[in-house]
């Protein structure tokens, strides 16, 4: 496998090195020594980048980006919102069931300021 071929592999799987390092199993380096022809794969990663090809992007396993802080009108417009809020006008049990979970956390406006 050529540096070329694994450069077009991370491409097909939309990765970084990073990422398919972790999906092999090995360090992020040993991917970017491959990418420059410093190293070649041995035929056991050759064969695992084969399958991991075979599987598609869904084989590669990628972090959760951390949720950023949202202002209360960036939530509004959120379209997952209004869709509960439908819900919960339409349907009086889950409305119930909400209010008592509601009880449980305290109220936005009593939260002590930073």
């Amino acid at each position: 496998m050529t540096p070329e071929d694994i450069k077009e592999l991370r491409q097909e799987l939309g990765c970084t090195a990073r990422e398919l390092a972790g999906a092999l199993g090995i360090e992020q380096e040993t991917v970017l020594a491959w990418e420059h022809g410093d190293l070649f794969p041995t035929k056991r990663f050759v064969g695992m980048m084969a399958e991991l090809r075979r599987k598609g992007p869904e084989a590669i396993p990628r972090k959760k980006k951390r949720a950023t802080a949202r202002s209360p009108l960036q939530l509004l417009a959120d379209p997952e919102l209004w869709r509960l809020f439908r819900k919960l006008l339409a349907h009086p049990e889950l409305r119930s069931a909400a209010l008592k979970l509601a009880e449980t956390y305290p109220e936005p406006t009593d939260a002590p300021s930073p």
